[in-house]
Parts: C-alpha cells; sequence; structure tokens
C-alpha cells in the first residue's frame, strides 16, 4: 500500500460517519444502499451481503432484500443485520489471523462510526481506499 500524498486532503471521520448514515431512518433501505455503495467503492472480497430473495425478486431478476451485510477492514468485521420493524443487530468483531478475538454488540451509531473510522484509517494508507472514500463521500 502507498501513503497518501502529503498534499492529499486528511478524510474527515465525522462527514464520513454522517454520509454513511444519512438513510438510516429506513432500515433495510439503509442496509441496501450501504451495500451496494461498500460493494461498488471497495475492493473485492472486503464486503460481503446476503440476500434473501423472495420469488418476484427472482423474476424480476432483483437482488432481493439485504439480510446481512459483513465488511471486513484490518483485522475488523462489521456486520450489520437490518430487522424490518426493529433495531438492526450490529456487530463489531476483532480478528488476528482470520480468529475472532472479541465480539461486539454496539448500536447502529457507534457502528457506523466504527466503519466510517476504518475507512479514513485506510484512506491514510492506500490510494485504491482514499479514491474509494472520496467516492462515499461524492467527491
Amino acid at each position: 500500500m502507498t501513503a497518501l500524498p502529503p498534499d492529499s486532503p486528511e478524510p474527515d471521520v465525522a462527514m464520513l460517519a454522517a454520509a454513511l448514515r444519512a438513510d438510516a431512518r429506513d432500515v433495510a433501505t439503509y442496509a441496501a444502499v450501504l451495500a451496494a455503495t461498500l460493494e461498488d467503492t471497495l475492493p473485492p472480497g472486503t464486503v460481503e451481503v446476503e440476500h434473501k430473495r423472495s420469488m418476484g425478486d427472482r423474476l424480476a431478476g432483483r437482488a432481493g432484500t439485504v439480510v446481512r451485510l459483513r465488511a471486513r477492514l484490518d483485522g475488523v468485521v462489521l456486520e450489520l443485520e437490518p430487522a424490518p420493524g426493529a433495531t438492526p443487530r450490529t456487530r463489531v468483531i476483532s480478528e488476528v489471523g482470520g480468529v475472532v478475538i472479541s465480539r461486539r454488540e454496539v448500536g447502529l451509531e457507534e457502528w457506523t462510526r466504527t466503519l466510517a473510522e476504518r475507512l479514513a484509517e485506510q484512506a491514510r494508507s492506500s490510494e485504491a481506499s482514499r479514491l474509494a472514500v472520496q467516492r462515499l463521500l461524492g467527491l
């Protein structure tokens, strides 16, 4: 990984967190938009999304409803399981060499903040991650 050039703007964690939770009021929509955004902007293998597809989804060629989103960012796995009409399950999991060291249930606000911090941290050390963060922010 290459470091950011000295003249590159430092990623703003607060602005990134705000962008990530922009549609959090509707959890199903939030999960779908976040999953699509992260899949489109982060390197392959970083984001895993599990869908539940109805017959209508299959016939229409739609991906279906997001039932789990998992993002792996430098030893931390962030999981989001939206639950229609209920509070989503959000977890922050620490891994070392593929072994789970800790697993914490957190609120959506803390989960989003942790995701933003991890993305910003990666953006400081990787040009590809910096470009991904800029795409997330619409820059």
